[in-house]
């Protein structure tokens, strides 16, 4: 244990970056990365993929809903 050598490892930690700012480089680069992937791909899907088509209505439910609505049903 030479007091040169501390001296030495104290300048060059004195000199580097800041633990706390390389830990935050090291966890927040990738989340912003992957944020913005989401982001893109997000944008991509928008324009590229067309609309799902909405399955169809059943005869029951239709019967269903226009007497909710108090339409009279034909047929009955």
């Amino acid at each position: 244990m030479d007091g040169e050598d501390f001296a030495g490892k104290a300048a060059a930690e004195a000199k580097g970056l800041n633990p706390g700012l390389i830990v935050l480089l090291v966890v927040g680069g990738p989340v912003v990365v992957f944020l913005i992937a989401n982001y893109v791909l997000y944008v991509y899907a928008q324009k590229k993929i067309p609309p799902r088509k909405n399955k169809p209505v059943s005869k029951k439910k239709l019967k269903r809903e226009k007497l909710k609505q108090g339409v009279p049903v034909p047929g009955e």
